[in-house]
């Protein structure tokens, strides 16, 4: 069930976002070592935001997935995640933050029931 959302104060073309949706998805996958048949990917553009008292291009991204991340773990995935959309949308990645969450199993419902 790892989810990303990203929001951002940019409004990319519907191909771009759509293109980076897909990249998105795989490579969260494969950076969790899990089936990408469960991997949700969310993008909201245009959202007026401000970061460091700027109103400069900015990105807020949330990573969630059931079990335990490990520091060494999001280190990796901050600096991999914070590269992609800097090549991808050009956000400074100083101007990226990035929430990592574990999921309970039983918090997180689908098809009708939770997967705890």
């Amino acid at each position: 069930m790892p989810l990303i959302k990203l929001q951002t104060s940019l409004q990319p073309e519907p191909a771009a976002v759509a293109d980076l949706l897909k990249f998105l998805s795989a490579a969260l996958a494969k950076q969790l070592g899990k089936s990408e048949a469960y991997v949700m990917t969310a993008f909201e553009g245009g959202i007026p935001m401000t970061f460091a008292g700027s109103a400069d291009p900015c990105c807020y991204v949330e990573i969630k997935s059931i079990g335990q991340f490990s520091a060494d773990q999001t280190r990796f995935l901050s600096e991999f995640f914070c590269s992609t959309i800097e090549d991808k949308l050009g956000i400074p990645r100083k101007r990226i933050y990035i929430e990592f969450s574990d999921a309970k199993g039983y918090l997180w419902g689908w098809n009708g029931t939770t997967f705890g």
